[in-house]
């Protein structure tokens, strides 16, 4: 029969043994009654504006644009410009199209008329930009880009409008654009 002696030192160290591994039972077993905090998408970020052709424009203000009004608020990932959402007066916003990446320069829900910038081919047709209305989207991982959201002769056109593409299907291949 084998016999344990006990001493201070080892009735110290078997206790600084078992408080970490008793704290971290506790703490392992309270894990699924946790709540995880989620956003709530009904809260409104005061103070953050709108981007159109990189100016900010303040929450609520209303602009006019190819023949459409924009209001500026809020979703749940930051500013956004929403469609036909005002009666109010609106002021005229300078449209130069979507001729780079709206990042910097445009909010999602903003909308351009399509430019040379947008030309896409499908197998070995090319389709021009101008052909179509763009919004600025934001995609996953919060990267912001134009995609095709309507007709452009839904636009309304109040001067200039875009220059046609000088691109010719000669520059698609299987699909892309060379």
């Amino acid at each position: 029969m084998s016999t344990t002696v006990s001493t201070p030192r080892t009735r110290h160290l078997h206790r600084a043994a078992t408080v970490p591994l008793a704290v971290a039972a506790l703490t392992t077993a309270g894990l699924p009654f946790a709540e995880a905090a989620e956003p709530d998408p009904t809260e409104r970020r005061p103070g953050v504006g709108c981007l159109w052709a990189g100016t900010t424009y303040p929450q609520g203000t209303t602009v006019a644009a190819g023949g459409t009004t924009f209001v500026c608020g809020t979703d749940n990932t930051g500013p956004y410009w929403f469609a036909n959402r005002s009666d109010g007066p609106a002021q005229p916003v300078p449209n130069p199209g979507a001729i780079s990446s709206p990042a910097g320069r445009f909010s999602p829900g903003a909308r351009q008329p399509g430019t040379s910038h947008t030309d896409y081919c499908v197998g070995n047709q090319l389709i021009p930009g101008t052909d179509d209305i763009y919004q600025a989207v934001r995609v996953s991982g919060g990267t912001l880009l134009w995609k095709a959201a309507a007709p452009i002769s839904n636009w309304t056109f109040n001067g200039d409008e875009p220059a046609p593409t000088w691109r010719t299907a000669s520059l698609c291949r299987d699909g892309q654009l060379m």
